[in-house]
């Protein structure tokens, strides 16, 4: 069994600067990736409650963290909160939080919103423990929703800077 297998191939082919991708496809995150002007580059607006602190928090995560930048992000969130389930008795043991991220990504210098957009989503988490537990189960479902809706908002970040090269 020879010893060349295709880990040692990819990793000498890294190595040595060998470009693999004929596929015609581009990393997103790489040196001259499409989300490459992006990342460092874009100053989130502050967050105004514990919701837009937890997306501001993933958003920094992902695209970095920066003072100031050549793009600024404005994010709004709003949420709702429905009973999902009772029980026979007619206690509450379920509820689905549903919510909706409006963003704006504006050039500093101009002022100009180059792309704007919408993003929704829903989680749900089970009441039907001590207090203690459903306080958790809701505070954790929160965190989970505003994960979901910075992902749905990078990725609408990115599929604008593939098509908007420059």
């Amino acid at each position: 069994m020879s010893s060349f297998n295709r880990r040692s191939f990819l990793l000498f082919a890294a190595a040595s600067g060998v470009t693999l991708a004929g596929c015609g496809f581009t990393p997103t995150y790489g040196q001259k990736g499409t989300a490459s002007r992006f990342l460092n580059n874009i100053a989130v607006d502050a967050p105004t409650d514990q919701n837009t602190y937890v997306l501001v928090r993933e958003l920094e995560d992902r695209l970095g963290r920066v003072s100031q930048g050549a793009y600024g992000l404005s994010v709004a969130v709003k949420t709702t909160e429905e009973t999902a389930a009772k029980n026979i008795r007619g206690v509450i043991t379920r509820f689905d939080i549903t919510g909706e991220a409006t963003f704006a990504l504006r050039d500093i210098a101009s002022g100009e919103v180059l792309t704007s957009g919408k993003t929704q989503n829903f989680v749900s988490y089970s009441a039907s423990g001590t207090t203690v537990a459903t306080l958790a189960a809701e505070t954790d479902a929160y965190e989970r929703l505003m994960v979901i809706l910075t992902d749905q908002i990078v990725a609408n970040l990115m599929a604008y800077a593939a098509q908007n090269p420059s």
